[in-house]
């Protein structure tokens, strides 16, 4: 999820795993070193693991020592692409007409799924598939990178981000729950995996055995995935049959130091509407909101963001990644 959401900046706020980079970026690197089992917080992490998870320590060096360091892993966790993005490229890349074509396909293929997601969660199919489409292009770009290198590298030698210190902790649990080898796991560089690019603490969190064969697969099964897609969506407070942005107009100056300022919505309709935002649509004045604003290819562009479009940025903390992935659920939900 992504895309390593917290990992992405967005143009106002660093935020998660994410994983513009883990989507546009696929490459994997001749590795620098091989083996992570004698690095100096190795005895560190493995004691860590086996208190956590209960997996035995050998296990745990075992695969540390099949684990090799990515420069390439290194080369783009130092460079976002997102960072320096604004709503017009972003646009370019997200909201093509082949993007659109195949979401329809993704839809019509998986209808039965997603409506059964739907009734459950309560999620749109169109969200779900918008996300799915995002992240991967419907699953056919879910990265090249071996998650254990990927992650083996930014736990022992990334230590800004302490973060991946944790997940990678999380794969090796997800590899004993799931009775896979850790090394056969692909992803992004950010180690966020399948459809739609979860990272492993939110794999063990949020994804779930959509079709009760007794494993969760987001590599290989869309039914695991779009069912754990819903489930995420619900956990984190999706408000079912709501809005969730609408384009507004603004006016003198009062406005300003609100645009951008926080992702949760902490203020209300009343007062944007106070500080000179003028609504397209009727929405009740006590409803939280935010005011988000965009660099657009016709100039500056402000919308009114409700509490589900905070719901994707848990997904992703980019108001880019949100924006996107409302304008491509908005074109599938058309046909």
């Amino acid at each position: 999820m992504y895309l390593a959401r917290s990992l992405v900046k967005s143009s106002s706020k660093t935020s998660l795993t994410t994983l513009l980079t883990g989507i546009l970026t696929f490459g994997v690197s001749v590795p620098g070193h091989a083996g992570y089992d004698d690095h100096p917080r190795t005895a560190e992490f493995i004691a860590e693991v086996e208190a956590d998870y209960q997996i035995p320590a050998s296990e745990v060096k075992k695969w540390l020592a099949e684990a090799n360091k990515m420069q390439s892993v290194l080369d783009a966790i130092a460079r976002p692409a997102e960072g320096t993005m604004n709503w017009a490229r972003y646009q370019d890349i997200f909201l093509t007409t082949k993007r659109i074509d195949e979401g329809k396909v993704f839809l019509q293929t998986h209808a039965k799924t997603l409506a059964e997601a739907e009734e459950k969660y309560g999620v749109p199919p169109e969200i779900i598939t918008a996300i799915i489409g995002v992240e991967t292009f419907y699953g056919t770009r879910q990265g090249s990178y071996r998650v254990l290198d990927s992650l083996s590298t930014l736990a022992f030698d990334y230590p800004k981000r302490p973060i991946f210190w944790r997940e990678l902790k999380a794969l090796f649990e997800l590899a004993n729950e799931e009775g896979i080898d850790p090394g056969t796991v692909k992803g992004s560089y950010a180690g966020a995996m399948g459809y739609g690019q979860f990272i492993p603490t939110s794999y063990l969190a949020y994804a779930v055995d959509g079709d009760g064969d007794g494993h969760r697969d987001l590599w290989g099964n869309p039914v695991d995935a779009i069912l754990s897609v819903a489930n995420y969506f619900k956990v984190h407070g999706w408000q079912s049959g709501k809005p969730v942005t609408q384009r507004v107009t603004v006016s003198g100056s009062a406005y300003e130091p609100l645009a951008n300022k926080t992702r949760k919505p902490e203020l209300t309709v009343a007062d944007l509407e106070a500080a000179g935002v003028k609504l397209s649509q009727p929405v009740p004045a006590s409803n939280p909101a935010t005011l988000v604003y965009l660099e657009g290819k016709e100039g500056d562009e402000y919308w009114l963001g409700e509490y589900n479009f905070f719901v994707i940025t848990q997904y992703n903390h980019s108001r880019l990644y949100a924006m996107a992935v409302y304008q491509l659920s908005q074109a599938l939900a058309k046909e």
